[in-house]
């Protein structure tokens, strides 16, 4: 049964979606099973593997989650042999409203999921940066959860809220749910500051911060204009292998050792 990892955190600007993006395409270079949902209205994940957001997609993750259709319709291929993507639209602005007079609206994706978890190894879900019933869903849904930091000023502001929702959801909707890990992200070694953020997550966190920080990288920031994760638009970056660092890391944790392994569609 896949392993369900939600990527939350309520504060824009994390590398909350280049995560998601990056770390999926990381899980599936090494041939795990992997499933990407984009439920954030922004629809970004969705673009940054070169779906289209504008044309009318039949089926989203609206249409699963509101609608009641099959998530296995929803499911495309990507450009990664073993990575699928739940796409997302403009259509979810309006599902957290729709979600509300909804019976048990909190187990919707769980339940949605269910039909699914056997077909992956790894599920990700990209959330939105807020804390309503979307990202709620999500942590029902979920085994843990993955939380992005940035390595700047005001760091870990917010981040109570996140994890007293965490703690809510642990005791009323999902006692499995855990903290995956905590990654720093947009760290730049030559500015001190960083250095000192990085720090202060550490003793925040202790050993749920991630060894692997994600560092500041032109390529990273590139890669979604052209509609490609990093590694496929330039493997050798370091946003690149930082991500596949990261994915290391979740392996070895889950005891998964796998050589890295670049696998397009047709090769």
């Amino acid at each position: 049964m896949g392993r369900v990892i939600a990527i939350a955190n309520q504060k824009g600007g994390v590398g909350k979606t280049t995560t998601a993006v990056n770390i999926a395409a990381s899980i599936a270079i090494s041939e795990f099973r992997t499933l990407l949902i984009d439920i954030d209205p922004q629809a970004n994940a969705t673009s940054g593997f070169g779906l289209d957001t504008e044309e009318e997609i039949e089926n989203t993750f609206y249409h699963v989650m509101v609608q009641g259709g099959d998530i296995r319709k929803s499911i495309r291929s990507s450009s990664l042999e073993f990575l699928d993507v739940v796409p997302s639209n403009v259509n979810l602005v309006g599902m957290e409203v729709e979600l509300v007079n909804m019976h048990e609206r909190e187990y919707v994706m769980q339940k949605a999921l269910k039909e699914v978890r056997e077909n992956y190894d790894y599920i990700i879900i990209d959330c939105p940066p807020s804390l309503g019933l979307i990202t709620l869903n999500s942590l029902t849904a979920a085994d843990s959860v993955l939380i992005p930091v940035q390595a700047e000023y005001y760091a870990l502001e917010g981040l109570g809220k996140l994890l007293n929702t965490i703690n809510i959801v642990r005791k009323h909707l999902n006692p499995r749910l855990s903290i995956e890990g905590v990654l720093v992200t947009m760290y730049d070694s030559r500015l001190r500051l960083a250095g000192q953020v990085a720090e202060e997550v550490k003793k925040y966190f202790k050993d749920k911060v991630y060894k692997t920080y994600i560092r500041r990288n032109v390529r990273l920031s590139e890669a979604p204009s052209h509609g490609k994760p990093a590694l496929l638009y330039d493997a050798q970056s370091l946003g690149s292998k930082d991500y596949l660092d990261l994915a290391q890391e979740i392996f070895q944790k889950d005891g998964n050792i796998k050589k890295f392994k670049v696998k397009r569609k047709g090769n």
